[in-house]
């Protein structure tokens, strides 16, 4: 993963990222008191910044932290965060926490400032086998804790299960909960049957997912029929095609799970339909307002 860009904001400033510091009584830091969101640039304008932002309120809002500032200024923020660091195409992380306080309490005391950092990161490289092929997938139990719906900084449910998949030679983990499908690792699963594009219902148990929302819609436009019901496990094992909805790559096929081919083994009409369509809809963006 290539090294992020070199300037950053914390706290009011813009500063090398090298030298940002916080303090290590941060909520953040002790408690994983803190939400996030990565916002894909391309060509310099942030992309569903909207959507993005909206579900960092609605975030802040179910922690209880106090959002530090309105959506035009978070914009405008990014928008001068990304011409700093070279403009183009990049990722911007943005992350809030509930702040320093004088000791490490599990309550929370009233009072605190918030914590607010953001940094850019070069895209993730193109991966033409990812498109050709396609990418591999292991099922595990889902361990994280029954609020998913918040984009929190505590990960490390699914670091682990990130992890696990790498060393079983996959790409993704696609968590398995009460004998339904939730999530990925790090992105949004959608899975396809008969040609209707299947989603699991939001809850607790799962993310909203961005670039989800934007793939649901384009279905719609391609005359795409959609479900939004539960999926099972074995509903999974059986699809037709896998997709996988990342922020940073768009959504890509998977064409193996748990060891054995989805589908046919290879990526499928339904995905080369809506990859297509989410490359123009990007191209159709270029140059307008963020917001």
């Amino acid at each position: 993963m290539a090294a992020p860009l070199p300037v950053a904001w914390l706290d009011g400033a813009f500063v090398p990222l090298a030298e940002a510091r916080i303090s290590p009584l941060d909520r953040g830091f002790l408690f994983g008191d803190a939400c996030y969101e990565v916002l894909p640039v391309y060509g310099g304008r942030p992309f569903l910044a909207a959507e993005h932002l909206a579900r960092l309120e609605r975030s802040l809002h179910e922690l209880g932290i106090p959002n530090p500032r309105s959506r035009g200024d978070w914009l405008a923020l990014i928008v001068e965060l990304i011409e700093r660091n070279g403009g183009g195409e990049m990722n911007v992380y943005l992350q809030v926490s509930r702040g320093a306080e004088a000791g490490r309490n599990h309550a929370i005391p009233d009072g605190l400032r918030p914590t607010v950092f953001l940094m850019a990161s070069p895209p993730v490289a193109e991966d033409p086998k990812a498109t050709r092929e396609g990418l591999s997938a292991v099922t595990l139990p889902d361990p994280r804790w029954k609020r998913c719906d918040i984009k929190s900084t505590a990960l490390l449910g699914n670091v682990l299960a990130k992890s696990a998949a790498v060393r079983a030679g996959a790409n993704e983990a696609i968590l398995i909960g009460d004998g339904q499908l939730r999530e990925g690792a790090s992105t949004s699963v959608l899975i396809v049957r008969a040609g209707r594009v299947c989603a699991p219902p939001y809850g607790p148990e799962i993310l909203p997912g961005t670039t989800r929302d934007l793939c649901l819609k384009l279905a719609i436009q391609q005359r795409i029929a959609i479900e939004i019901s539960p999926v099972s496990a074995a509903e999974l094992a059986a699809a037709d095609e896998i997709l996988l909805c990342f922020a940073s790559r768009g959504v890509l096929p998977v064409t193996r799970l748990d060891g054995r081919p989805v589908g046919a083994g290879a990526p499928g009409p339904v995905w080369r339909s809506l990859y297509a369509a989410f490359l123009e809809h990007r191209r159709a963006l270029a140059g307008t307002p963020a917001l």
